[in-house]
């Protein structure tokens, strides 16, 4: 029987608040309790989709943010265990850390829109507004975090700059994985959803200055939200 067994009994399924925040803050705060101690070995995806009452993909989200934060790490062909009683202050998004991804973001986005305000085609307007249109009726956190990524993959494009367009391609995986952290942990998704159409008003406007602008408030306020998640001041 694994060592979280005990633990997950008596754990009635989670309703949808969305269901992969749910289990996440379940199992954090076991963590952080002292419920699953370190080295403490969690059940299987299917076990806990089981017992939460959700699919094993929710499991999964749920699971990747852990990981996300150091607290727990997945062993292929062994299960996913416990490594730490605290969140980490260095998250690691596939092959950047956080912070290097944030503090390279700014370099490289706001320039980009403010390029973007006076190059972009009324074609790839369409396309940006058609990303923020399905963002906004999006509950599935895995297809708004893909969504989100192409939203900032598209203004890079629409920069006209192959250098921009080429380093945003570069770090896209990472920056889903941050945003879906981010969201899961924080539920930023709707906030971030106003933040992006305000990037997109300027854009449309011919603004560069305001486009600039608006890209700095969206990633100066996801900065703060990692600065949350990791308990950085």
């Amino acid at each position: 029987m694994n060592l979280s067994d005990s633990w997950t009994a008596g754990q009635g399924p989670i309703l949808r608040v969305s269901a992969a925040e749910a289990v996440f803050k379940a199992i954090r705060t076991a963590i952080e309790s002292g419920a699953l101690a370190i080295g403490s070995k969690l059940s299987s995806e299917t076990a806990l989709a089981t017992q939460y009452g959700v699919s094993r993909s929710v499991i999964r989200e749920a699971l990747r943010s852990c990981t996300a934060l150091g607290l727990t790490e997945t062993l292929t062909g062994k299960g996913t265990f416990v490594i730490a009683s605290r969140a980490s202050s260095e998250l690691v998004l596939g092959q950047y850390s956080a912070r290097s991804l944030m503090e390279s973001r700014p370099h490289i986005e706001v320039p980009a829109a403010e390029f973007a305000a006076t190059r972009r085609t009324a074609e790839q307007l369409e396309q940006m507004r058609g990303i923020l249109a399905l963002m906004a009726e999006e509950d599935d956190p895995e297809i708004w975090v893909s969504l989100d990524a192409s939203f900032h993959a598209a203004v890079a494009k629409a920069s006209g700059n192959d250098v921009f367009e080429r380093v945003v391609s570069d770090i896209r995986e990472a920056m889903a994985k941050q945003s879906e952290t981010i969201n899961l942990i924080t539920g930023r998704a709707r906030t971030s959803d106003t933040e992006h159409n305000h990037i997109l008003d300027a854009i449309a406007a011919g603004d560069p200055a305001a486009a600039g602008r608006a890209m700095s408030v969206h990633l100066t306020a996801v900065d703060a939200a990692l600065n949350i998640i990791t308990g950085a001041h």
